[in-house]
């Protein structure tokens, strides 16, 4: 028996009704894993903090993570987590619903600037959108483009169309559902009223009907079985009347290997080891965190917590930041309030020894109370700034300049501004002793960022000598080590052709007119497709430091690459033409200067002279990740990315968009790595996507 990877739309059912309890939770912030991970880290004043995670990769499931679940927080969070954390920051949890009876979540959470609903889908490839408060979809991780549904930045999110809904159907709707199958019951159970196949035996366990039993064959006495069993299933899933349970393999089997979590006992399961849960959320946490587990032990397990010691680092650093603000405008209110008091001091003084006064002359504090609202009800100033007495404290409360402000009869005007002015000072130390710990804990973050550094370093595994060497598996290599520098041509986009020359290309209007401008230097050569809206590309004869040889030769194979380069990064692409003519120039034949009565709008430029024309050039691109000398993602024309890669993939104008191949092409370089880490390090869909051209691609098989 295989192990459970995905929910079901049974344990979907269950899962809504649990997490309804979770509603009123606020977002303190969303992070996206390059492994397909959502989190969603909320708080509740009475669960204090909540960890919602979405996986959508190799597992596709929800649940709420213990915190000694969750996974550290990424390096730096991606454009999706970054747009979510400023729509929804500070939001409330409004509502958590399924959709239909399909294996689709929704939370929608509303702030004071609007609604905003988040969309898991956990069938297929799944995928997140965010909608806004009209249900237009604001940003998704995978973009849909069918005939049936279509879900994309700036279009209307469609669901797919509604599943038939055991639990919610009467019972001739079920009858009727059930007796237009020409199959067997089991098989109708699981596809046409879409149990699944594992719930639809389980459907006919319970209510005693023959699996294989004939449609046909089926009486009403069946037939009631069947829908007295389903009904008491939903009455449970969505009542919330839950026993949780994580089975493990039988004896035969490795004993500790589990096989499935379900929200309620499974009679199917009877011959199994099963343990037992609080509730679902829990069961799932349990389950899919050792699953993980058992697949991603590499050599990097006891690797320290570095990345959760230094997220819970920037948390402490931002609670103190909060407390120094709060202390400043604490402050800021006590001397504003003793101001106040010398600002109306006649008044003031008034109140003050009028109190005192009436005491003296042996009135209760409850008659200067209402002496004071009679005086009010008159208009008398003095009386109408008192707001209560408190004859037990022997104080007076005014309301002066938009402060109240709470005086001691006792004493005079001085005095209790003198009070107050001490208690602002007493606030600031308070402020100052949140900034000498707020100095401390920054600190320990860069102690911690530096214990981290030397521990990468230190377990990189010595390099082999370069001679008498085998070459290194670095495919199969269980650690492989992240070595890379900074490149000033890496804003660019770029690449090395067979022959070790340089060649960059513009991403923009702006970069275009920067490297006509300050990289396009002598021995250069220039290049451009020959259709509109391309990128200026230069073919580097020297590097920055160098001196250019009048000998220099630049190959020929080098010129074709960078001129597949220009047409493949062109609108050649987006149009999805496989091949379009490019040509050639010297670096003083191009120039910023139009002719007379021209205008040159950004980013373009005047070519003078002869051209050399590469006609027909296919369009074609690969990515690929190095591992020696240096680690990085690089791409370009496929000959000299493949040569010097240790694995790669080549593209050409298909059907997803930039971001969707991205992703597809980080899993499928994950799937080939036994050191996932490694790839998550340093080709994150983020810089794959980098050397993709515009326009939608598909990955050459």
């Amino acid at each position: 028996m295989e192990q459970k990877r995905e929910l079901t739309s049974v344990d979907l059912a269950a899962l809504a009704s649990e997490l309804d309890a979770y509603e009123g939770a606020r977002l303190d912030k969303a992070y996206l894993y390059p492994e397909g991970i959502l989190r969603l880290k909320l708080r509740d004043f009475d669960r204090g903090r909540i960890e919602l995670l979405a996986a959508l990769g190799e597992t596709k499931h929800l649940r709420v993570a213990t915190p000694e679940n969750v996974p550290p927080a990424p390096e730096r969070p991606p454009n999706f987590a970054m747009m979510l954390r400023n729509r929804i920051e500070g939001a409330e949890l409004a509502a958590v619903e399924q959709f239909e009876f399909d294996r689709i979540l929704t939370l929608r959470f509303e702030r004071d600037d609007g609604s905003t609903t988040i969309v898991v889908e956990l069938f297929g490839d799944g995928n997140v959108a965010v909608l806004d408060g009209t249900g237009e979809v604001v940003d998704c991780l995978e973009t849909v483009r069918l005939k049936s549904r279509t879900v994309a930045p700036g279009a209307q999110y469609e669901f797919p169309d509604a599943r038939f809904d055991p639990l919610a159907a009467d019972r001739e709707t079920f009858a009727a559902r059930l007796t237009q199958s020409d199959t067997d019951v089991v098989r109708t159970l699981a596809t046409q009223l879409n149990f699944g196949g594992t719930w639809a035996e389980e459907v006919c366990t319970r209510a005693g009907v023959e699996k294989t039993l004939d449609v046909s064959a089926v009486d009403e006495t069946t037939i009631g079985a069947l829908r007295e069993t389903v009904e008491s299933l939903g009455r449970r899933l969505r009542g919330g009347d839950l026993d949780a349970r994580i089975y493990r393999a039988s004896d035969g089997d490795d004993p500790d290997r589990r096989l499935d979590v379900t929200p309620v006992p499974m009679s199917e399961y009877a011959g199994l080891e099963t343990e037992r849960f609080d509730s679902f959320l829990g069961a799932l946490d349990d389950y899919f965190t050792e699953l993980g587990t058992e697949e991603t032990e590499t050599a990097s397990q006891d690797r320290p917590e570095f990345e959760a010691e230094i997220e819970e680092r920037e948390r402490i650093i931002e609670q103190q930041r909060g407390a120094i603000e709060s202390f400043e405008r604490q402050a800021d209110r006590e001397r504003e309030k003793a101001e106040s008091l010398y600002a109306n001091y006649d008044l003031v003084d008034e109140v003050l020894s009028t109190v005192r006064a009436a005491r003296e002359a042996g009135h209760a504090w409850d008659d200067i109370a209402e002496r004071f609202t009679e005086g009010a009800e008159q208009g008398i100033p003095a009386a109408a700034a008192v707001e209560t007495v408190d004859g037990s404290e022997g104080t007076v409360t005014l309301g002066v300049d938009d402060h109240s402000v709470t005086l001691r009869v006792q004493d005079g005007v001085e005095r209790n501004a003198d009070r107050i002015y001490q208690e602002a000072k007493r606030i600031e130390e308070k402020k100052a002793g949140a900034e000498a710990a707020i100095a401390n804990t920054r600190a320990e973050l860069k102690q911690l960022e530096q214990e981290r550094e030397a521990w990468e370093q230190e377990a990189e595994p010595e390099q082999e000598s370069e001679t008498d060497s085998e070459p290194v598996d670095w495919l199969n290599r269980s650690s492989v080590p992240v070595r890379q520098t900074e490149q000033w041509y890496e804003r660019f986009r770029w690449f090395h052709t067979s022959d070790e020359f340089l060649v960059i290309g513009g991403r923009n209007a702006d970069q275009n007119e920067e490297l006509v401008k300050k990289y396009l230097d002598r021995g250069d050569l220039f290049f451009h497709a020959q259709a509109h809206g391309g990128p200026v590309t230069v073919l580097k004869a020297t590097g920055p430091s160098e001196s250019y040889d009048e000998s220099l030769d630049i190959p020929d194979r080098s010129k074709q690459q960078a001129a597949r380069f220009a047409v493949s990064y062109a609108s050649v692409w987006k149009n999805s033409r496989f091949s379009a003519d490019a040509y050639m120039v010297a670096h003083d034949q191009v120039s910023k200067t139009p002719e007379s009565g021209e205008y040159l709008e950004k980013g373009g430029f005047a070519v003078r002279g002869d051209r050399t024309y590469f006609e027909n050039t296919a369009v074609g691109v690969a990515v690929g990740i190095t591992c020696e000398p240096e680690t990085r993602v690089v791409g370009g024309p496929p000959t000299p990315v493949e040569t010097r890669t240790e694995t790669s993939i080549r593209v050409e104008p298909g059907k997803y968009a930039q971001n969707d191949i991205a992703k597809r092409l980080y899993r499928e370089f994950k799937s080939r790595f036994a050191d996932e880490t490694f790839v998550r390090k340093i080709a994150s869909p983020d810089r794959i996507q980098e050397f993709l051209p515009p326009g939608q691609s598909s990955m050459v098989e």
